[in-house]
């Protein structure tokens, strides 16, 4: 099992799927023992349960759903993803982002 899961919902689980595999391959270059996962935000509810995340990051374009899932999760940190890393897809800067969050979750 890996030591961190990490978990994006987008709204239908594809445009996050290449950013997780940015993500994996920024999270291999560090040494960072990791399962990230992407799922659309209508199975998020069924991922949680089953894969029980450290964080979750919403994409850009739901981020109007970030109150609702703070309601839900309350053990772990919500995140939206900067909108610029998303464009861009820059999978070793969310990683980092996730990362600081779960350090200060952790607090």
């Amino acid at each position: 099992m890996a030591e961190k899961t990490i978990m994006l919902v987008c709204s239908a689980g594809m445009s996050t799927s290449l950013l997780v595999s940015k993500m994996q391959k920024a999270a291999e270059a560090d040494g960072i023992d990791a399962d990230i996962f992407a799922t659309a935000a209508s199975d998020a509810d069924n991922k949680l349960k089953e894969k029980n995340p450290d964080i979750l990051m919403l994409g850009p374009q739901i981020r109007y759903m970030l109150s609702d899932f703070q309601k839900k999760v309350t053990d772990i940190p919500v995140e939206v993803i900067n909108m610029q890393d998303y464009g861009m897809m820059n999978g070793e800067k969310v990683l980092k982002e996730a990362e600081a969050s779960m350090a200060k979750a952790a607090k």
